[in-house]
């Protein structure tokens, strides 16, 4: 099982767009700080190049708290709403997360660690699009 410490710190991030509705892929290259926040939350601050199509590249950020309660990782937008949570062993699907009426499911996979992937899944009347992201130390 991993725990807070084995997240802490700087993770390089690469990550593969799939737009399925617009025709398109694109990339996102960059960095995942996760810092320490209270007794047992890491502050996931993500800053990178995000280049769509043909399209110039653009500086793209998003930040999250996790919050680390035994084997479960929950997931919180940086306002503190609820977005999904996920065990961080082995092959692990997190749970699902409603927007609107566009669905995002998540599987991530730490047999590699400390390298390790998220994948998510978007699908929806607005959406249609896969993220695979690959994360490892810098």
């Amino acid at each position: 099982m991993r725990d807070r410490a084995d997240f802490a710190g700087v993770w390089q991030v690469l990550r593969q767009i799939t737009d399925r509705r617009a025709g398109q892929g694109g990339q996102f290259s960059g960095q995942a700080d996760l810092t320490p926040d209270g007794p047992s939350g890491l502050r996931y601050a993500e800053t990178g190049q995000m280049q769509i199509g043909t399209g110039p590249a653009l500086l793209a950020t998003r930040r999250y708290l996790w919050l680390f309660d035994g084997p479960r990782v929950t997931v919180q937008f940086d306002d503190g709403r609820p977005f999904h949570h996920f065990t961080a062993m082995g092959l692990a699907a997190g749970t699902d997360h409603l927007c609107g009426d566009d669905m995002y499911r998540v599987r991530y996979d730490f047999t590699g660690w400390p390298d390790w992937t998220a994948c998510w899944e978007v699908s929806g009347p607005r959406k249609d699009y896969r993220l695979e992201s690959r994360y490892w130390r810098g």
